[in-house]
């Protein structure tokens, strides 16, 4: 849902008109001409689907490099607030934040390893897969916590198998190099021989014969594109030195389903002749390869798919969850029994597990609370969106660590139900993209981030509101442990059991 929470968090973007792509294009070719006419390279990303709802122009070389976001409807640049969006929450989870790029490849990398390695090995060990998930014993205490925490393990299993091993295969010749090394040599020239082989770039890497010549019209060619292709299926036009003899366009297919790479044809930039076709498909292996990244991303999903996608995130979530909480509590009844051992490391945990949580989804709100509340002629604002969200991180964690871990996990727990049910009030104070409007216009982007974030605030008040009823013997007790009700011996013995 990343183009819809950046739609939300720029709430002075109209909704994206449907304008002819031939149309569209000769006001991009328009303003390159006007911004960049010097440029080596143009590109044109036409506004074909969700993932790409606006016009998006870019130049490099022979200059500054640029891009812009344009109004298909009157070819001038979109004007809205800077923002992260949901593009910096997409980013985050393979970049990280305040991190080099190579180093947060190289971390994720390895706790992406390490959950396959789990994954796998459970499905080994775990004898009873399915008794399990049909199991699921209410109001047992600790025992129920195990039933749902095996149950939400078992059902997105093949999503969590499919995401973690093509989450590794992003950076495959990144965390094995010698691959590349061993058939290409080694440095950098021969790494990007490597990619331009792979991905069929040959023909475009043509370099300029510097003597000039008027770049071909584009619409003819994307006429012949959509011949080929259909109507509004051409995704984007890269153009290669243009106004040189040596000028190469290149028009991409829109993809429709999980396969990444899609069918290109290479045109002679100066004749406009088909020079080649390059197919979607090249060899077997890259399209399986293709097809698992494009499964990972899941920007082929219509709807109904994206939900799926969407729940099967939220069970993993939970899954963890209750996996971090079961250990705790756990060692906490051990503990109990040894009064004299040190236990600094389970109470670390039992706070880091508050702070994780229920205070990783508050700092998010937070981050979409900042969206609203910093000034839109802030310079900076885009950059104090996640800063903010840092802070407020940081802010939980350390309030999980001073206060009593149950009365913490349920501060925290009601503290989220506000965050998130307070958003839409928000955004009403602040804009005029509210619910009173979005939903009587059947703007469904601007009406759904809301009552989604209604919904999680109603669900994290029901887990708050749980957790104070259950907890109170804890709340008696120094809150020590977690908060789940720590049950007589009966309940240990059931856990034992599961074991």
């Amino acid at each position: 849902f990343r183009p819809e929470i950046d739609r939300w968090m720029q709430p002075e973007l109209p909704a994206a008109p449907q304008v002819p792509a031939a149309q569209v294009l000769a006001m991009a070719e328009q303003r390159l001409l006007a911004r960049a006419p010097q440029a080596e390279r143009w590109s044109v990303n036409l506004p074909v689907d969700r993932n790409n709802p606006w016009l998006r122009v870019s130049w490099r070389g022979n200059g500054p490099n640029g891009s812009e976001q344009l109004n298909q409807a009157t070819g001038q640049p979109l004007e809205a607030r800077a923002s992260g969006g949901g593009q910096l929450l997409y980013r985050m989870h393979w970049r990280l934040y305040y991190l080099p790029s190579a180093m947060a490849d190289w971390l994720v990398g390895l706790a992406t390893m390490f959950m396959l390695l789990a994954i796998v090995t459970g499905i080994i060990v775990h004898k009873k897969i399915f008794a399990d998930f049909f199991t699921f014993r209410p109001a047992k205490g600790q025992r129920s916590w195990l039933d749902a925490h095996n149950v939400l393990s078992v059902v997105a299993l093949p999503f969590h198998l499919m995401i973690t091993y093509s989450g590794l295969l992003f950076f495959a010749t990144l965390y094995m190099p010698l691959v590349i090394a061993a058939h290409y040599g080694t440095g950098e020239e021969n790494r990007r021989l490597y990619f331009d082989e792979l991905n069929g770039r040959a023909a475009l890497l043509a370099e300029p014969a510097g003597v000039a010549a008027t770049l071909t019209p584009l619409s003819p060619l994307l006429a012949q594109a959509e011949a080929r292709w259909g109507e509004g299926q051409v995704q984007s036009l890269d153009i290669r030195h243009p106004g040189d003899t040596q000028a190469r366009v290149t028009a991409r297919q829109a993809t429709s389903g999980p396969l990444r790479s899609a069918e290109t044809l290479v045109f002679d930039g100066v004749s406009g002749e088909l020079l080649e076709v390059l197919p979607a498909i090249r060899s077997t292996p890259k399209a399986i390869n293709d097809v698992l990244l494009g499964l990972h991303e899941g920007l082929f999903a219509g709807p109904v798919l994206r939900w799926l996608y969407f729940l099967s995130g939220l069970l993993g979530t939970a899954m963890i969850a209750t996996g971090l909480v079961l250990w705790t509590v756990k060692r906490r009844q051990r503990a109990q029994k040894q009064a004299d051992a040190d236990h600094r490391g389970l109470v670390l945990v039992e706070r880091l597990n508050v702070g994780t949580v229920v205070g990783l989804p508050i700092a998010i709100a937070a981050y979409f609370w900042a969206n609203r509340l910093i000034p839109v002629a802030f310079e900076a604002r885009a950059a104090w969106e996640a800063h903010a969200m840092f802070i407020a991180w940081g802010l939980l964690l350390l309030h999980a660590t001073l206060r009593p871990t149950a009365r913490a996990w349920i501060e925290q727990g009601w503290l989220a139900a506000a965050a998130f049910a307070l958003l839409p009030v928000l955004n009403a104070l602040t804009t005029e993209r509210h619910l009173g409007a979005s939903l009587p216009q059947g703007d469904w982007v601007m009406a759904g981030f809301d009552l989604t974030m209604l919904v999680f605030g109603l669900a994290f008040a029901a887990l708050a509101w749980r957790l104070t009823r259950r907890a109170q013997p804890q709340l008696q007790s120094q809150g020590v442990g977690s908060p789940l009700p720590v049950r007589a011996s009966a309940t240990i013995r059931h856990a034992r059991a599961g074991e």
